[in-house]
């Protein structure tokens, strides 16, 4: 629901009534992240996405009559693998109306996101009194994103988390593009320059533009607990009277998500000897992605951003995760409606 926030705000403050469809358990092969939701605007206008197989076409009619009854409820569909042999999966979709009076505490929500504050949703998606379908609850507390089946009621919990962290160091035409397919990523970008004539936000769209030497505003980041395992650092700034200061901080850092520095092979050459002769050790070295993305041939601004995203996405997929409750039972409450 995080990308389509906007548009849910728009369609809460015209005082009308859209559909909203959330993904809110998967089964078999299916594979669709929990939580992907999809709104039809009262006009039939359609944001977000629920894709799989034709799924979005399937549940449109479904979300639209929502828009326009007020009709809740939780629909199971089938989902083809089109793999020899047969087969498919199954994904339960919770179809809400959406409005002022259905979810009068969204601005709330849609705030606490804006701001990068935890925020978890609990909606009632079935329960024997059809009147406490599509209930919500809202809590800052920590949860995963999960369906969570109860004795009397199914409940889907839509943990809003930070978004993670971006920190570039160094303005110029890399930043830049780096700052566009971060945030396409859903990074939180933050842009650091000791140079006020290039640290310049208006250069640096949807970023957070700062005026500091980078290794004392590093310093005081951590210092403030605000590097922790999800945050991504890139310096793009070769000049090695900003690096080797921000790059000794940064090596030092306990916890951190990912490391990477640009340039060219002989300027990675460099920078590794002046930081071995500052006493890191090789394998503190590797922590360290220089040169930073992966080896795709890339030259131009835009290009090596692609391949440093390619690499932050890499490194994130590495890292552990929560499992989803995908694996839960097929075994359908009698108020499920099926359309397969």
């Amino acid at each position: 629901m995080r990308d389509i926030v906007d548009d849910l705000l728009r369609i809460w403050h015209s005082g009308r009534t859209g559909g909203l469809a959330t993904v809110v358990r998967t089964m078999g092969s299916a594979s669709l992240p929990l939580g992907s939701a999809m709104l039809v605007d009262p006009d039939g206008g359609v944001y977000g996405a629920i894709a799989a197989d034709g799924l979005e076409e399937i549940a449109y009619e479904e979300v639209f009559r929502s828009a326009r009854t007020g009709h809740r409820a939780l629909y199971r569909f089938a989902i083809p693998t089109g793999l020899e042999g047969g087969g498919e999966g199954m994904v339960d979709v919770f179809i809400e109306p959406f409005s002022q009076r259905h979810f009068p505490e969204f601005p709330d929500v849609a705030a606490e996101i804006a701001a990068h504050h935890r925020v978890t949703v609990f909606t009632v998606v079935w329960h024997p009194d059809t009147d406490l379908i599509g209930q919500h609850l809202i809590t800052e507390k920590k949860h995963a994103t999960e369906l969570v089946e109860l004795p009397d009621s199914d409940v889907f919990v839509a943990s809003f988390a930070p978004p993670p962290r971006l920190i570039i160091f160094g303005a110029n035409s890399f930043a830049a593009a780096l700052t566009v397919q971060a945030g396409l990523l859903g990074y939180r970008v933050t842009v650091c320059d000791a140079h006020p004539h290039f640290a310049r936000p208006e250069l640096f769209p949807g970023a957070e533009v700062v005026v500091d030497w980078p290794h004392r505003y590093l310093n005081a980041l951590a210092a403030a607990g605000e590097i922790d395992s999800r945050t991504a650092i890139v310096v793009v700034a070769h000049d090695p009277a900003f690096e080797i200061p921000l790059l000794t901080v940064a090596l030092r850092l306990p916890e951190i998500g990912y490391l990477g520095a640009t340039g060219s092979r002989q300027v990675h050459i460099r920078r590794i000897a002046d930081l071995r002769a500052g006493g890191f050790d090789d394998e503190t070295l590797a922590r360290l992605h220089s040169p930073a993305g992966i080896d795709i041939g890339a030259r131009t601004a835009p290009e090596v951003a692609v391949a440093i995203a390619a690499e932050l996405l890499i490194e994130d997929a590495a890292r552990p995760a929560h499992p989803h409750s995908g694996t839960a039972s097929i075994a359908a409450k009698p108020a499920v409606e099926s359309w397969i």
